[in-house]
């Protein structure tokens, strides 16, 4: 004779998607994801302004330098505004779970480098390509 089954209890995985938050990890509902999603936003655009502002300071910051020291130079002032955005977005006080609190660092670096290496080349290009103080650009001549 056969012994009956017993039933077996299944546990959950740790596939199992659930809505419960993860341990640690603070409650979110959705009013706090769109407020969450509109700070990321403000930052990103902050990083924007720092980059324009930064990458025309550097054409007028750095004349006197020559060469490869111009260049070091502003890559110093680059990377140092940077960290100045990181402690801003740091005081905004986004409120990310542990797992997101890389977005503070990562939200934007890349248009914050294409656009502040974007303006010095497009300042110092202004600023350095008349030879006479005129303006550089005279199409169909």
């Amino acid at each position: 004779m056969k012994h009956p089954k017993k039933k077996i209890e299944k546990k959950p995985d740790s596939d199992d998607f659930t809505n419960e938050p993860h341990v640690g990890e603070p409650p979110v509902n959705e009013t706090d994801k769109s407020d969450v999603q509109q700070k990321i936003d403000i930052l990103f655009w902050i990083r924007v302004g720092l980059a324009v502002l930064g990458g025309t300071l550097a054409t007028f910051l750095f004349e006197p330098f020559e060469g490869e020291e111009r260049r070091f130079a502003s890559i110093v002032l680059l990377i140092a505004i940077f960290i100045t955005s990181v402690g801003i977005a740091k005081g905004m006080r986004i409120q990310l779970p542990p797992s997101d609190k890389k977005k503070l660092f990562t939200t934007g670096i890349g248009s914050y480098i294409f656009i502040y290496l974007f303006m010095w080349i497009l300042t110092y290009t202004f600023v350095h390509a008349g030879g006479n103080g005129g303006f550089p650009l005279t199409p169909f001549t």
